[in-house]
């Protein structure tokens, strides 16, 4: 808290909390927390949280755990030691809820060593807070995300010991072989359950089911449903049929996709907008417009409305084909409709423009999202700023990419690897290499296939030498300008006089945790790095029985690409709830 002329005031402590009891004040602003972060409003539920140290109130063990599954859900992973330090500071002792909450935590993060760790200390050193059914699934599910089934099969087979697994767990255990499509092994999770009174249900047959499908065996697919179903006398649901649809599909079978849609009415399910989205998907990528058309009108006669994914396949359809026209009129239908257009949808029709070698009508669409009140996201300013590269036009280029950053959106890798490659069809290498430090002062790290770009630049040119300099270690680019002769522009007479025939050419062409007393949290919430997480102590394996084993640029085309950003996450130290 703080006075008038910004100096901070001590707040008074609330009595009740200094006894060691959780007022009513903590009581009602946690339930707050609760409400907030089930209304996705995790900045104001943590604002909550430090007005209760504000007013001179203290945290009870149920307001941390609810903070930790705040964190946990926002991926805020590299605050959790600290707040694992405030709990220990409060004097406050763990419950089952905090260490399943806890364990979940590591799950999420991939650190699945430190999950078995907290497992151990849990279960060997505070009595009263043995391992519960959820303690178990959430280990489960933990070795299955991290595509290690077998290791999910011990937890199992060591829970059985404990306490006794219920469907989820059954559940979790199916979809971590599944995962792997190890079905045999899969089915065998499912033959133990009857035994254990314990009967498969829905989610169970799905999870079997989308394994098939995946594994373009959508006809075992059905064929489960028909025959496994039907003799537990289970009623199918829109999601499984949705999984067998979907799997045709992708098998090209789309005849066979749209008798299974027809065929739902006769099992007492009727399709929703989802599964006809995926069949409407499924012809149009085959490019048949008369049987996509066909869908539209079946969906009319279901009485289902098409919502905006229905309408962005077919803009996404017709401007691939460079029929804007055609979207225009589909754009209308929407908006006619009472639907919104997204974010995605402006980007759909930007790209068609863009492959249209129409730019500006692309950037026009930029003005259309402000009037109406949609915020341009980095997609759709980069496929404008790519629709003006494609025309040798970096001018405007660079300038959308200036408008971008001056509507505060943060430009990502595609971003300036499309600057960098038009800069490269410009014959401008020097040019594509600052792109290099415009992407340090966004913090953006470049990838080696950023440097290969830059390299591509200058080898256009006849460069060699330079290609090779960028290609060098990262730190070697970083430090390339440090030389006159490495400067980016400043050549010798030989390649000034490459570059200015280049470039008339171009212008003709233009047309582990450590034994603490209960936990220390030393890699935990890590290092960023990929990789296996800690090992646990042997003991755990002893008590346990278990043995844990451990861009698609091109000169002449440029092709959509996803990137996969990890999370860094600072390496933290803290000393946590001793005795």
């Amino acid at each position: 808290m703080h006075d008038g002329d910004g100096g901070a005031v001590q707040a008074q402590a609330c009595a009740t909390c200094a006894k060691g009891h959780a007022c009513q004040a903590v009581v009602s602003r946690t339930r707050e927390m609760r409400a907030l972060i089930d209304e996705k409003k995790p900045h104001q539920a943590h604002a909550v949280f430090a007005q209760l140290a504000g007013e001179g109130h203290r945290p009870s063990l149920v307001t941390y755990t609810t903070l930790l599954s705040l964190l946990t859900s926002q991926r805020a992973f590299e605050r959790i030691p600290a707040l694992l330090a405030d709990i220990e500071a409060a004097g406050l002792r763990p419950d089952p809820i905090f260490f399943n909450a806890l364990i979940n935590a590591f799950v999420e993060a991939g650190r699945m060593g430190e999950a078995t760790s907290v497992f151990w200390k849990m279960s060997r050193h505070h009595p009263g807070c043995r391992p519960t059914v959820s303690t178990f699934n959430t280990l489960i599910k933990g070795f299955g995300i991290a595509g290690r089934p077998e290791e999910s099969q011990r937890i199992f087979d060591l829970m059985t010991a404990w306490v006794r697994p219920n469907l989820t767990t059954y559940n979790i255990l199916v979809k971590a072989w599944c995962d792997q499509r190890r079905m045999e092994q899969a089915w065998a999770v499912v033959g133990r359950m009857r035994p254990a009174a314990v009967e498969p249900d829905v989610v169970t047959y799905n999870t079997l089911a989308s394994a098939y499908a995946k594994n373009d065996e959508t006809w075992r697919a059905e064929e489960l449903v028909v025959v496994e179903m039907a003799r537990a006398r289970l009623r199918t649901s829109e999601r499984t049929w949705g999984i067998i649809v979907g799997g045709y599909c992708r098998e090209g079978r789309l005849e066979e996709a749209l008798r299974c849609v027809r065929q739902m009415k006769d099992a007492g399910v009727g399709p929703n907008v989802i599964v006809f989205n995926t069949l409407l998907k499924g012809f149009l990528d085959a490019n048949d417009a008369a049987a996509a058309a066909d869908v539209l009108g079946l969906m009319e006669q279901f009485g289902i409305k098409p919502d905006i994914v229905t309408y962005s396949h077919q803009l996404n359809a017709l401007s691939s084909l460079g029929h804007m026209a055609r979207c225009a009129k589909v754009f209308d239908r929407m908006l006619e409709a009472g639907i919104e257009p997204d974010p995605q949808v402006y980007s759909i029709l930007a790209k068609g423009y863009v492959r249209a070698q129409q730019p500006g009508k692309a950037e026009e669409l930029l003005q259309q999202m402000g009037r109406l009140g949609v915020r341009p996201n980095v997609v759709t300013f980069t496929t404008v700023i790519s629709g003006w590269c494609s025309v040798a036009d970096m001018d405007n280029a660079t300038r959308v990419y200036d408008k971008m950053r001056g509507a505060g959106v943060r430009p990502n890798l595609r971003t300036f690897e499309t600057l960098i490659w038009g800069y490269s069809e410009q014959k401008q290498p020097w040019k594509a290499e600052k792109v290099l430090q415009m992407m340090k002062d966004a913090g953006v790290r470049p990838k080696q296939s950023t440097y290969s770009l830059v390299a591509d630049a200058w080898k256009a040119v006849g460069i060699v030498e330079n290609a090779n300099r960028a290609l060098g270690s990262p730190d070697d680019c970083r430090r390339r300008n440090v030389s006159d002769h490495d400067e980016p522009g400043r050549h010798s007479d030989d390649e000034i006089d490459r570059l200015q025939r280049f470039g008339r050419t171009d212008e003709q062409a233009k047309s582990d945790p450590s034994n603490s007393s209960f936990l220390q949290v030393t890699s935990a919430l890590g290092t960023g790095k990929t990789g296996k997480s800690a090992s646990p102590p042997a003991s755990f394996w002893r008590l346990c029985q278990l043995r844990m084993r451990s861009p698609g640029f091109c000169r002449n085309q440029w092709q959509k690409q996803c990137v996969f950003y990890g999370q860094n996450i600072p390496s933290l130290k803290a000393v946590v709830f001793l005795n």
